[in-house]
């Protein structure tokens, strides 16, 4: 038996539904190791094991912080597992164990988000460089959840492609479990997430307003927590005037899923992304997707999204056009979501995470022999 600990301190983050599904199927694929989860304080309730093999451990140490580097090499020494899997790259640099990483994007490194102190950012992209090459290159094996992001990455770190696992992410539903939203339109488009500059929804905005001169009753829903990204959007679709837009806050997700049911389409305006998890949520509720066609996203979405290029507004409003006008379209994109679901499965993500472990494990001396 082997002592595994998860680095689970994203669990409540816009990348946490890959850590709690990862967590709830490895307990049903993994009868026999024993797992520390590593949690924050202020997040120990977002996961509560089912199997005797699985226990919480605190980590209190915020990414990007002193502390992460030099408390959280303690506690992992203290821990002393035999492997430690990281679902992000932000960890100790020092630290020498065994591990595997998640690398979800490469975003931090190529974006910039204007609500942002630009030196602070800047810094922080500064070090990030360092460490995410530091990590990649001591990491026994890492895991992606595109092919794109494994791209990138190789490019980026120069690290062998052999020991970077695609394991693709996956979308659940939960239909008994709904609630109304109360909207002042019937009939509107709809996004979920954050929204830094890179998510380009001033551009989705753009093409909104567009679109309400040939439908004045469409709205346009932003679903997602009111953080400085958000209220500076917030702020700048007020003072340009923009109608018809509506940002509803954090929403439990029988509030946003019921959002989802009832979308007249949904539309991924951004620049890039490691998967782009909420077209396949949406896809799920049989809602036609409107996409952007960079980085990762015709490589998950493939013929089940409507594209358009992110960086032309005109391209933006024609596409959502074409599915809102049209019936067919709109029907073909549904049946053919509904099949480009299948593809994907949370379980076969902890399967294959799972392998990915007992490889490392069967390993010795991970980071010199890879």
């Amino acid at each position: 038996m082997s002592h595994i600990a998860i680095d689970a301190r994203i669990i409540n983050s816009s990348t946490g539904r890959y850590v709690e599904r990862l967590l709830h199927y490895l307990q049903e694929v993994d009868t026999v190791n024993r797992y520390s989860v590593l949690l924050l304080a202020k997040d120990k309730d977002y996961f509560t094991p089912t199997a005797e093999n699985f226990h919480i451990e605190i980590a209190d140490f915020e990414q990007y912080s002193v502390a992460e580097q030099l408390g959280f090499k303690k506690l992992l020494d203290d821990l002393a597992p035999d492997l430690v899997h990281f679902c992000m790259p932000q960890q100790p640099v020092l630290y020498r164990g065994a591990k595997v990483t998640t690398f979800h994007d490469l975003t931090l490194l190529n974006t910039y988000n204007s609500d942002k102190n630009w030196l602070i950012f800047h810094f922080k992209q500064f070090v990030g460089k360092f460490v995410f090459k530091s990590v990649a290159k001591s990491s026994a094996y890492i895991l992606t959840p595109s092919e794109f992001t494994k791209t990138a990455l190789v490019d980026f770190a120069g690290i062998d492609p052999e020991k970077v696992i695609v394991t693709y992410e996956a979308a659940d539903i939960f239909d008994d479990k709904i609630a109304s939203y109360d909207l002042p339109f019937k009939e509107y488009l709809l996004y979920v997430g954050q929204q830094p500059d890179y998510k380009n929804l001033r551009r989705l905005a753009d093409a909104h307003q567009r679109l309400i001169k040939k439908y004045p009753d469409l709205g346009l829903v932003l679903v997602g927590k009111l953080a400085g990204d958000t209220l500076a959007n917030k702020e700048l679709f007020e003072s340009k005037g923009y109608k018809n837009i509506v940002f509803t806050g954090f929403l439990p997700d029988e509030q946003r899923d019921w959002l989802y049911k009832h979308t007249s389409a949904y539309v991924f305006p951004s620049l890039m992304e490691g998967f782009g998890l909420p077209g396949l949520e949406a896809m799920s509720y049989g809602v036609p997707v409107v996409s952007s066609n960079a980085t990762c996203l015709p490589e998950v979405y493939e013929h089940a999204a409507h594209y358009f290029n992110p960086n032309d507004t005109t391209d933006m409003a024609r596409a959502i056009n074409d599915v809102l006008s049209d019936e067919s379209l709109k029907k073909d994109l549904v049946v053919k979501g509904y099949t480009q679901i299948k593809k994907y499965s949370w379980r076969r993500m902890a399967e294959q995470t799972h392998a990915t472990y007992i490889e490392a494990l069967a390993t010795t001396n991970l980071p010199e022999q890879l």
